[in-house]
C-alpha cells in the first residue's frame, strides 16, 4: 500500500511540475511551425535557390552557349587549346545543375505545397522547372522531365516536351488566374514582389518563346500557342516595366566573376563584327574599350577589340587587352531571363509567320529594338533604326601576324526596316536585333542562330571536333551538346531511347528537332 501511495504523489508532483513546461520553456525569439505557416516561410523560402540555379556559370554556359553565339570569347588555351570552344567537348555540366538543384528540390516543393493545398505555390514551383528545362533541351534534345522523380523515369522527345510544356502552362495560367491577387508569395519573389498578374505575363511570354522555337518544324502547333499567348487577357511582357530579372540574391554576376576576377573571358569577335560596323550605341553598355591601341587601328572612333570564338591561341596575355565587360556589370543585382524587346521581337516573327494578333512586323521590329536601348540605357535609337547602310565589319587579330583568327563578314544586314525586303531578308535584321538585345542571356539567342541560321556569325577558326563527339564540317557549326556521362554510364538504355527519338547520333553534329536545317524559315 505504502508503495503505491508512493508512485501516486510522484506522479500528481511530476504533473505539477511540468505543468505549463512547453510555455515556459518556447524561446521568444524563435520562429514556430505556427507562426512559418502564417507567413508562407515553410513553403515560399525554397523558390530563392530554385530560382538562383535557372542559370549556369562558366563551364555551365560561358564557354557552350556564350561561346557558341558569340557573345564573349576566351583568351585562354584551356587544355592546350582543344576544348568546347574548338568543339572538343571537355565541359559539359548543366545538366547536374538542373537536376540536382532545380529539379531535385523543386520536386520536393511541390509535394509539400499539394499536402498543404498551396495551389498557387504548387504552380510556381512548376513554372520555375519550366524556366529551367526548356533551356536544359536547348542543349541536349530530349530531356527528363514529365515523368521525372517516378520510379519509371523516361526521356520525353523534344515533340512530346514541348506539347508537356504547353499544357503545364495552361495548368499555371489557369491557377494564377484563379487566385490574381493572392499575397503569400510577395516574402520570396524578388523579381515581382508577389505580384502574380506580373507571372502570368511571363506564362504568356514563355509560352510564345517556345512557339516561335518551335515554328519551323511544328508550324500549326506554333502558331496556335503563339495565337493563345498573344489574345490571353493578362498580357505579354512588352514594356520593360515588366521584364522578368532573376535577383543574383547578394552574389557575383557570373560574367563578372569570369571576366575581372579569372581574366578568362573577353568580348567576341562576332560582338566586334556587329556592335562596331552598325555603329551601335549599345556598345558602351556592353564593353569597355581595349587597353592596347594597335588593336583596332582599323576602327580608332570605336576602340573595342573582341576575340574569334574558337581561335588559334598560343597564350592568354595575348589577348587580355581586348574588351572587357562593362564595369557596370560588377555590381547589378539581377540578371534578365525574359525582357520586352524579345518579346516584341517575337511578335515581329510571329506577324511574319501571319498569326492572328501578332500586329505589324516592321513596328514590333522597331519597339524591340527602342525596349532594348532603353533597357541598357543607350541613346541615339532614332538616327540608328534610319541608318540603312551600315553593316558588319570584318575582323582582323592584330595580336597576330597574317591572317590568323581573321575573318571576312558573313552578313550585309542594315539596322532600317525595309517593307518591300523578302520575308527571309526581314527576319535576318529581326534576329540580328534579338541577338544584339538578348545579351548575357545567351540560351535563346544560340538557339535561334541554330533554328534560323541568323545573324550570319562566322565559323570557329580551328575547328578540333571528331569522331569522339561528332564532327562539324567546315562550314557547319555546333548543334548541340551530347548528353553527360553520368547519364551515358549509369542510363545506357535511357539515353539509347532518347537517341531513338532523334535525327541523328549522341553527337555534337545532330540537329536538334526545331533545327531543321533546310536553309528556308518560310
Amino acid at each position: 500500500m505504502k508503495k503505491i501511495l508512493f508512485i501516486i504523489v510522484v506522479a500528481l508532483f511530476a504533473n505539477a511540475c511540468t505543468d505549463g513546461f512547453e510555455e515556459a520553456n518556447v524561446n521568444p525569439y524563435e520562429i514556430t511551425y505556427e507562426s512559418s505557416t502564417q507567413d508562407f516561410n515553410h513553403i515560399g523560402s525554397y523558390y530563392p535557390t530554385l530560382l538562383s540555379n535557372i542559370f549556369g556559370h562558366q563551364i555551365e554556359e560561358n564557354l557552350v552557349a556564350e561561346s557558341f553565339c558569340d557573345y564573349m570569347a576566351t583568351p585562354t588555351p584551356f587544355v592546350s587549346g582543344v576544348n568546347n570552344t574548338t568543339y572538343y567537348i571537355r565541359w559539359n555540366t548543366y545538366w547536374n545543375r538542373i537536376y540536382n538543384n532545380l529539379m531535385s528540390p523543386a520536386s520536393q516543393v511541390i509535394k509539400k505545397a499539394e499536402e498543404g493545398g498551396y495551389d498557387v505555390f504548387v504552380e510556381w514551383a512548376k513554372l520555375i522547372e519550366i524556366l529551367g528545362v526548356s533551356r536544359l533541351t536547348t542543349y541536349h534534345g530530349p530531356v527528363i522531365y514529365s515523368t521525372y522523380g517516378q520510379a519509371e523515369a523516361s526521356y520525353d522527345s523534344e515533340a512530346d516536351l514541348y506539347n508537356a510544356f504547353f499544357a503545364n502552362l495552361d495548368e499555371i495560367q489557369t491557377v494564377f488566374a484563379a487566385n490574381e491577387d493572392y499575397a503569400g508569395m510577395k516574402n520570396f519573389d524578388a523579381s515581382y514582389g508577389g505580384d502574380v498578374k506580373q507571372w502570368m505575363k511571363l506564362v504568356n511570354s514563355m509560352r510564345l518563346r517556345l512557339a516561335i522555337r518551335i515554328s519551323n518544324v511544328a508550324p500549326e502547333l506554333a502558331k496556335a500557342e503563339g495565337e493563345k499567348a498573344i489574345a490571353d487577357a493578362a498580357g505579354l511582357i512588352t514594356s520593360n516595366d515588366d521584364n522578368f530579372y532573376i535577383s543574383l540574391y547578394g552574389s557575383d554576376l557570373y560574367l563578372s566573376i569570369i571576366c575581372f576576377q579569372w581574366d578568362d573571358t573577353r568580348m567576341s569577335a562576332g560582338m566586334e563584327s556587329f556592335l562596331v560596323g552598325l555603329k551601335d550605341p549599345r556598345i558602351a553598355s556592353y564593353f569597355q574599350p581595349a587597353t592596347d591601341e594597335a588593336l583596332f587601328v582599323d576602327h580608332p572612333e570605336y576602340p573595342y577589340k573582341g576575340i574569334r570564338n574558337g581561335a588559334s591561341l598560343v597564350a592568354k596575355s595575348d589577348h587580355t587587352t581586348c574588351s572587357k565587360i562593362a564595369e557596370s556589370f560588377e555590381t547589378i543585382e539581377s540578371r534578365p531571363y525574359m525582357s520586352a524587346a524579345e518579346v516584341n521581337f517575337d511578335l515581329a516573327e510571329a506577324a511574319l509567320r501571319g498569326w492572328t494578333g501578332a500586329g505589324d512586323a516592321g513596328s514590333n521590329y522597331e519597339a524591340g529594338v527602342r525596349a532594348s536601348f532603353s533597357e541598357w540605357g543607350a541613346s541615339g535609337v532614332d538616327s540608328y533604326l534610319a541608318d540603312a547602310t551600315s553593316t558588319p565589319i570584318d575582323y582582323n587579330d592584330a595580336a597576330y601576324e597574317g591572317a590568323v583568327n581573321d575573318f571576312v563578314s558573313r552578313s550585309t544586314v542594315t539596322v532600317a526596316w525595309d517593307e518591300a525586303a523578302t520575308n527571309e531578308e526581314k527576319l535576318e535584321k529581326i534576329i540580328t536585333q534579338k541577338w544584339i538585345a538578348g545579351f548575357t542571356n545567351p540560351n535563346e539567342p544560340w538557339a535561334d542562330f541554330r533554328r534560323t541560321g541568323y545573324p550570319k556569325l562566322a565559323h570557329v577558326y580551328k575547328n578540333d571536333s571528331s569522331s569522339d563527339w561528332g564532327v562539324i564540317p567546315a562550314d557547319e557549326w555546333i548543334k548541340r551538346m551530347p548528353f553527360v556521362d553520368a547519364e551515358r554510364t549509369s542510363n545506357a538504355s535511357g539515353v539509347a531511347a532518347a537517341v531513338a527519338t532523334m535525327k541523328g547520333g549522341d553527337l555534337i553534329s545532330t540537329r536538334l528537332w526545331w533545327d531543321t536545317g533546310s536553309g528556308s524559315n518560310f
